[in-house]
C-alpha cells in the first residue's frame, strides 16, 4: 500500500515537473527557434510567454475545474491535452503556428498543476501528508531551474523541436501510471463561477500582457481594477471561484506575496545570466545552458537536505537560511560558485516555504489554493522576465540588475514572516 502511494505520488510530480519545464524550456533556445522558423525578433519573448500567460491566466479556473469535476479526471484530461499539445509545438513549420501550439499547451498545463495538492491530500495524511507537500516545493523550483538547461542542451545536441517531443513520452506514461490516482473532489459539489472566472482571466491577462510585450502599459491599472472587481464579486457571490476563508488570517496571503517575490527573482536570474552571456560575453547556447548547471545542482541537493534534516528539527524558520543564502549568492555576482549558492538558497527555501504555505489548507480551499499559489508564481516569473530582463536589455549594467534581484529577495523574506511559526499559520 505504501509503495503504490509512492508511486501514485512519482506520477503527480511527473506530471508537474514536465509541465512547469516547459515554462521555462526555450528560454535559452528562443534565438535558436527564431533563426530556424524566422519572422520578426518580437516573436523570442512570446515563445515562452504564450506558455506562461495562458497558464496563470487558467489555473485558477483549473483548480476550481477539479473540484466540481473529481481532481484525478481532470488531471488526466489535462495531461492528455498537454501531450497532444506538445506534439504540435514540436512539429509547428511557423512561428505563429509555435505560438499558437504554446498557448493551447498552458491552457491544458492549468488543468493538470492545481489538482496535485488535492490528489496528495487524498493519498496521505499526518506526517507522510506534511511529507509529500514538502516535495512540491523541490519539484516546482528544480523544474523552473532545469529548463533552460535542458531546452538548452537539446537544442545543441538535435533541435529546439526535441525539447517538446521529450514530452510525449513522459505524458503517455503519467497517463498509464494515472490508475494509481484515487478520484478526489470536494465534498459538496460547488458550481463553477462564470462571471468570476472571466473576471479573473480577463484581470490576469490586463496584467501579464504588458508585462510581456514590454508595450501597452495602461492595461496594467485596467487589470488591477478588474482585479479588484474580482475580488468585490467573490464575496457577494454563493459560489465563490476563490474561497474567501482562505483570506481569514495573515498565513496564505503572505505564502502569495512571498512566492510572487520570490519566483520573480527565480525566472529573472534564470533569464539574466543565459542573456549575460549570450549578449555580453558571445557565449553559445551549450555554454549558456551549462553554466546553470551549478545553480541546479545546489537547489536539488539543498531540497533533499532541508527535507530531510533541517525542516523538521527547525521548522519553517529554514526558509530564512534559504532567502539569506540566495541573497549572498546574487551580491556574489550569480556566476560560477556564486550561482551554486543561489541554488542552494532556493532549495532550502522552497521546502519550509510550500509546506507552510499548504499545511493547514482544508480540503474544500484546496482547488483555490492550488490555482492560486502556482497562477502567482507564474505571474512572479513573468514579472521577473519583465524586469530583470528588461533592465539589462534596456542598458542597465548586470551588476545594477542583480542589486535589483537582491532587494527583491529582501522583500520576499519580510513577506513570509506570518509564515513563520511551526504551524504556518
Amino acid at each position: 500500500m505504501i509503495r503504490t502511494r509512492r508511486a501514485a505520488l512519482a506520477v503527480l510530480l511527473t506530471a508537474e515537473a514536465m509541465n512547469l519545464l516547459d515554462a521555462t524550456i526555450v528560454q535559452v533556445a528562443g534565438p535558436a527557434v527564431h533563426a530556424d522558423l524566422s519572422g520578426p525578433a518580437a516573436d523570442i519573448p512570446w515563445f515562452s510567454a504564450a506558455y506562461t500567460l495562458p497558464f496563470a491566466v487558467f489555473l485558477i479556473t483549473g483548480g476550481r475545474l477539479g473540484d466540481i469535476f473529481g481532481r484525478a479526471r481532470t488531471f488526466k484530461i489535462g495531461v492528455a491535452g498537454f501531450v497532444l499539445a506538445s506534439l504540435a509545438c514540436a512539429v509547428a513549420p511557423a512561428a505563429g503556428l509555435l505560438i499558437g501550439a504554446r498557448a493551447v499547451q498552458g491552457a491544458v498545463a492549468a488543468l493538470v498543476i492545481p489538482q496535485t495538492i488535492g490528489l496528495i491530500r487524498a493519498l496521505f495524511d499526518g506526517d507522510d501528508l506534511a511529507k509529500a507537500l514538502g516535495s512540491i516545493g523541490p519539484v516546482m523550483g528544480l523544474s523552473a531551474v532545469t529548463g533552460p538547461l535542458l531546452g538548452g542542451l537539446l537544442t545543441h545536441a538535435l533541435s529546439w523541436r526535441a525539447a517538446f517531443l521529450v514530452n510525449v513520452p513522459l505524458g503517455l506514461a503519467v497517463l498509464l501510471a494515472a490508475r494509481l490516482l484515487r478520484e478526489d473532489r470536494a465534498e459538496t459539489r460547488p458550481r463553477l463561477d462564470v462571471i468570476g472566472t472571466v473576471l479573473v482571466v480577463a484581470g490576469t491577462g490586463l496584467l501579464g500582457y504588458p508585462l510581456i510585450a514590454g508595450t501597452n502599459w495602461a492595461l496594467l491599472p485596467a487589470g488591477a481594477v478588474v482585479l479588484v472587481v474580482f475580488g468585490v464579486q467573490q464575496r457577494r457571490t454563493a459560489a465563490p471561484l476563490v474561497e474567501p476563508s482562505l483570506f481569514t488570517n495573515r498565513g496564505f496571503p503572505a505564502a502569495l506575496a512571498g512566492s510572487l517575490l520570490f519566483f520573480a527573482v527565480m525566472t529573472g536570474l534564470m533569464l539574466l545570466v543565459p542573456l549575460r552571456l549570450q549578449l555580453g560575453e558571445g557565449a553559445d547556447v551549450r555554454t549558456a545552458a551549462l553554466t546553470l548547471l551549478p545553480l541546479s545542482a545546489g537547489l536539488a541537493v539543498s531540497s533533499w537536505f532541508a527535507g530531510a534534516k533541517l525542516v523538521p528539527k527547525f521548522g519553517p524558520r529554514v526558509m530564512f537560511a534559504g532567502l539569506a543564502l540566495l541573497v549572498a549568492g546574487i551580491l556574489a555576482g550569480a556566476d560560477g560558485p556564486a550561482l551554486a549558492l543561489c541554488g542552494l538558497g532556493m532549495g532550502t527555501f522552497t521546502v519550509p516555504f510550500f509546506t507552510a504555505a499548504l499545511h493547514r489548507v482544508r480540503p474544500h480551499e484546496t482547488g483555490s489554493a492550488a490555482g492560486l499559489l502556482n497562477a502567482v508564481q507564474q505571474l512572479g516569473g513573468t514579472l521577473g522576465v519583465a524586469l530583470l530582463g528588461g533592465l539589462y536589455l534596456g542598458g542597465v549594467t548586470a551588476t545594477a540588475v542583480l542589486g535589483v534581484a537582491a532587494g527583491l529577495t529582501v522583500a520576499a523574506a519580510l513577506a513570509v514572516i506570518p509564515l513563520s511559526s511551526r504551524l504556518g499559520r
